[in-house]
């Protein structure tokens, strides 16, 4: 898969509440059926390559019974079938103050653009409220680094966090800046 060099449009964003569409996908609230692709997540080796390792089983009966409906977490569903791709999550009181979004996805979803598409929606809407949207990935994930660039945001900043090189990405919404 080739990435462009140049950013993607971010899309035209929805209202800021309720499910967020895309052309191939709807990003809505986590729901109970969700729970066991989401576990798969949070377990999974691949996906967890570069956060952190898989989440051991304790932790994973915690955050089942608080990813339901939590604000800001959205199950990424293609359009057609349903079919849960990952998550994509906003975190309005992120990373010092700012927005920060952040995302997983199911290995067998890699690949085929999914990912940048839920996240160019996410971030869109986000800039629709807030002044910038942050991420941060493990300067070691390219995919990751090249997904973030692709869809505008901008290395801002390296820097050692939980022992590994990590590399802060920013966005700034369009328009003027105080």
């Amino acid at each position: 898969m080739t990435v462009s060099p140049h950013p993607v449009p971010l899309p035209v964003p929805t209202a800021s509440d309720g499910p967020l569409v895309t052309e191939r996908l709807v990003l809505r609230p986590v729901r109970t059926a969700d729970l066991t692709a989401v576990t798969r997540l949070w377990t999974d080796p691949d996906v967890r390559r570069h956060l952190g390792g898989p989440v051991i089983d304790s932790v994973v009966r915690i955050r089942q019974r608080r990813i339901v409906g939590a604000p800001g977490f959205h199950a990424v569903v293609r359009a057609g079938d349903g079919v849960l791709l990952g998550l994509v999550t906003v975190d309005a009181a992120g990373r010092g103050g700012e927005t920060e979004v952040s995302y997983q996805f199911l290995p067998e979803h890699w690949g085929w653009g999914y990912a940048r598409e839920a996240v160019a929606a996410a971030v869109a809407r986000a800039l629709v409220t807030s002044p910038s949207v942050v991420a941060v990935t493990q300067e070691a994930n390219d995919r990751s680094r090249r997904l973030l660039e692709a869809v505008g945001l901008e290395h801002v900043e390296s820097f050692v966090e939980w022992d590994a090189h990590q590399v802060l990405y920013r966005l700034h919404a369009p328009g003027p800046r105080a």
